[in-house]
């Protein structure tokens, strides 16, 4: 059993989420875009999940930088799992790995928030 201690967040979860870019890059310079969507991307799986430890993996970045430094996607839906660390001198004791989602044919407006179950996958 998982307990629910204040403001931290114990269990193991795996969700979809559509991150807009376009908001989170309004006023940033051109050639400093992609690294800015990293690093936005990064703060938004923090927030999401309450973790320190965000891995981003490189299918991801690859996503993102597709276009150049300068033509990021507007949206682009992630799926964010929360892991246990198995390293035992880690400082915390679960990560994020945010890995790209698969973007159905509707495209991605009004897409919400969706969890995935592990026995989907």
């Amino acid at each position: 059993m998982v307990e629910k201690t204040r403001g931290r967040k114990e269990e193991v979860v795996t969700r979809e989420y559509t991150v807009n870019l376009h908001k989170r890059l309004h006023g940033c310079t051109f050639k400093k875009k992609a690294p800015k969507a990293v690093k936005e991307i990064r703060k938004f799986a923090e927030k999401a999940m309450g973790t320190k430890d965000v891995r981003v993996d490189v299918k991801l970045n690859k996503h993102i930088w597709s276009r150049g430094i300068r033509s990021v996607p507007r949206r682009v839906r992630v799926r964010i799992a929360r892991k246990r660390n198995d390293d035992e001198d880690a400082k915390e004791e679960l990560y994020s790995l945010v890995t790209v989602a698969e973007i159905p044919a509707e495209g991605l407006k009004g897409l919400g928030t969706k969890v995935i179950d592990d026995n989907d996958e």
